[in-house]
């Protein structure tokens, strides 16, 4: 008798056991964050990962899986294989740095106005970098880089699914220094909010405000505020109506003016007597 309940005991252990560690792993990612972000919906699901090679990656991995809840956020403290626009690396020191990503599902867009939601969270951005540095000239890079004077602080990777001419899902990748001071892969302009504050900055306090600037910003967009969504894009963006040298791809420099965006998302250039647009790869800042 005595053997058969030491058996059964082990038995229900070996059940017990995977369960109980599940829960405290779940434990350990719910706690990331200082508090729950005020939000509808954005950052109410957190998957928080210890390490992966892009949160854009995982986030794509789950929609070919699943259909995970509008809002839900993938958050890492190391990203290995970080990716910016046109294929570039995007570097970020562990633990120093906000990096994550955010699904949406933007059905009420056409995908010929899928602009519109860049503008959305390239606003978000620099909502929460500019009330972190109220009195630095923040501003946004067309299409979404957030700069801190001349310098770059925050890039942002959208990765639209459509169906025929509809938007179906979205995958929002933002990665913001924080706290990092030294860029080992020599990157062109960085700056941080420690080099620009000279303080540390609390990632876990951050998430949230960033969680309640998309949703804000993503709300207008779905209400059809597409004027001062758009006026407020145009009245932070970089270099907007200043004469300034640029780049085409054949190498050949040019002065230009910033007028605008067109309805395709183009940057809007004035050069000489002409008005001409660019799309991503045919213009570089210069």
């Amino acid at each position: 008798m005595p053997c058969r309940r030491s058996l059964f005991l082990l038995l229900l252990i070996g059940v017990i056991r995977p369960y109980f560690f599940h829960f405290e792993r779940i434990k350990v990612r719910t706690n990331f964050l200082l508090r729950r972000p005020n939000t509808l919906f954005v950052g109410q699901t957190l998957l928080e990962l210890p390490q992966v090679d892009s949160t854009n990656a995982h986030a794509q991995v789950l929609l070919s899986k699943s259909k995970p809840a509008a809002g839900t956020v993938i958050s890492t403290h190391c990203q290995t294989a970080g990716r910016g626009q046109i294929g570039s690396s995007w570097e970020s020191e562990p633990g120093k740095n906000i990096s994550l990503s955010v699904i949406f599902y933007p059905d009420f867009l056409e995908a010929k106005d899928q602009f519109q939601l860049n503008q959305c969270i390239s606003l978000a951005v620099f909502d929460l970098v500019k009330n972190s540095l109220p009195d630095r000239p923040v501003s946004i890079k067309w299409p979404n880089d957030i700069y801190v004077g001349s310098r770059k602080i925050a890039g942002i990777l959208i990765q639209n699914s459509l169906v025929n001419t509809q938007i179906r899902s979205t995958v929002a990748g933002i990665g913001i220094n924080i706290n990092q001071t030294d860029f080992v892969t020599n990157p062109p302009n960085p700056t941080s909010l420690r080099l620009e504050t000279g303080q540390n900055h609390p990632l876990d306090g951050l998430v949230p405000q960033l969680c309640e600037h998309l949703e804000g910003r993503y709300l207008q967009l779905k209400a059809g505020k597409i004027v001062p969504l758009r006026h407020d894009y145009l009245r932070h963006l970089y270099r907007f109506g200043q004469l300034a040298s640029y780049l085409r791809p054949s190498g050949e420099t040019f002065q230009g003016t910033i007028l605008g965006i067109d309805e395709l998302g183009r940057l809007k250039v004035q050069v000489g007597g002409e008005i001409e647009c660019f799309d991503l790869k045919e213009i570089r800042f210069s």
